[in-house]
């Protein structure tokens, strides 16, 4: 038997599994790195999250991943390029956090690795009968597991898409696996570039469970914010919207779009909402000269009113449902204020109520994922319906 698969064996029947997850979203602001211990596979999944950091990404990569993201003139030699460069780097970012937290390799069973996004292209947003829906994520596992000495499992949204899914959101899974409670049902909200929300009914129906995107979470305020604030990435604190006042008739223009319109699930991305969709939004509504204070206050009030509209479609004014945030918009505490006001019968918590570190979810679901392509896939997620393809999902790369 080749080694590699003696190993992957050998971690698939032990009781115990080391997990790193990855996970670096499209606000493209760091590389989170959450050290995770599983035992069990399936709903008997138990997480530990024994290591978090997110490693903040250096001009040179935000600048080279801009030259690709989301653009339909991509350079397809940096494509290429950047497929293994992205590779190393977050390789490079894991083995700098194994030697702070003082653990070998060798200790290390499996990464599992989202990989960068560049660009997302449901049926829905590109409307060419003849192609499905696609995603494409750079980060090659072969790159990432020789450089680390690690098995690595990456490119998960594929199998996703094969399945007929849009290859997003994934939280579904991981969320239905670890957070499911009989008797409670439960919004897991996460409010990344873009808001997306599973729905986990207390009756444990994989069936009834799904996940969708909602629109634009925290995407357009920080495009604007690095078109118009040099230095910042983001509205730290919501101290910009905070000065400002919402515009109704730029907000209305904002929200007149078809995607808000289609069932659920749906995905989306900054292929849709970026800088070119508010500029139109503008010249539509006449505000063209509105201060940039009113316009970031405008765009927290847009991704508010978008992720309350979903929930409400769903649930009945959010009541009987519990509610945990995860993600960079919860330490907006503007746009909390605003989902809250919007929702006034529901109350927000972070998942660390749930013993997890809210902004290290999206990373443990992703090491979930691996954990389970290895050592699970007896657990049904359902019949497929509601966009949730009923597969594991991963691809494997050794080290050598």
């Amino acid at each position: 038997m080749n080694r590699n698969i003696a190993r992957l064996y050998e971690i698939a029947n032990a009781p115990r599994r080391t997990v790193i997850g990855l996970m670096s979203g499209t606000s493209v602001d760091g590389l989170d790195v959450a050290l995770c211990r599983f035992s069990g596979t399936g709903t008997d999944t138990k997480v530990e999250l024994l290591a978090f950091e997110t490693a903040p990404y250096d001009e040179d990569y935000r600048n080279e991943i801009a030259s690709i993201f989301s653009r339909r003139d991509a350079d397809l030699e940096k494509v290429c390029l950047l497929n293994g460069w992205i590779a190393h780097r977050h390789a490079a970012i894991i083995n700098a956090c194994l030697k702070k937290w003082n653990i070998p390799a060798s200790e290390v069973d499996l990464i599992a690795s989202h990989g960068q996004t560049i660009f997302h292209a449901p049926r829905s947003l590109h409307g060419q009968e003849k192609f499905s829906n696609a995603t494409l994520q750079l980060g090659d596992g072969d790159h990432m597991a020789v450089a680390t000495g690690i098995i690595t499992l990456s490119d998960f949204r594929q199998k996703h898409v094969a399945a007929g899914g849009e290859g997003a959101p994934l939280a579904a899974y991981g969320d239905f696996l670890i957070f499911s409670r009989k008797g409670e049902n439960r919004i897991m909200l996460n409010i990344g570039g873009i808001a997306n929300f599973t729905y986990l009914p207390g009756t444990l129906n994989a069936d009834e469970v799904f996940s969708t995107d909602t629109g634009s979470g925290n995407t357009l305020m920080d495009a604007y914010t690095r078109q118009h604030f040099p230095g910042k990435y983001f509205d730290e604190n919501a101290a910009i919207a905070a000065k400002g006042q919402v515009n109704g008739a730029l907000l209305a223009a904002l929200k007149d779009h078809p995607f808000f319109a289609q069932p659920f699930p749906k995905t989306t991305g900054p292929e849709l909402f970026n800088l070119a969709y508010l500029q139109a939004a503008r010249v539509k509504s006449g505000t063209t000269a509105l201060s940039r204070e009113d316009v970031m206050a405008t765009l927290n009030r847009f991704s508010a009113e978008t992720i309350a509209e979903a929930i409400k479609t769903v649930t009945d004014e959010g009541r009987g449902f519990h509610f945990y945030v995860s993600g960079g918009g919860m330490h907006n505490p503007l746009l909390i204020k605003n989902i809250s006001e919007l929702l006034p019968d529901c109350t927000f918590k972070s998942t660390a109520e749930l013993h997890i570190n809210p902004d290290a979810k999206e990373a443990v679901l992703f090491a979930v994922l691996a954990n389970e392509a290895v050592c699970g896939g007896a657990t049904s997620f359902g019949e497929g319906r509601n966009g949730i393809p009923n597969v594991s999902m991963g691809k494997i790369s050794f080290p050598s």
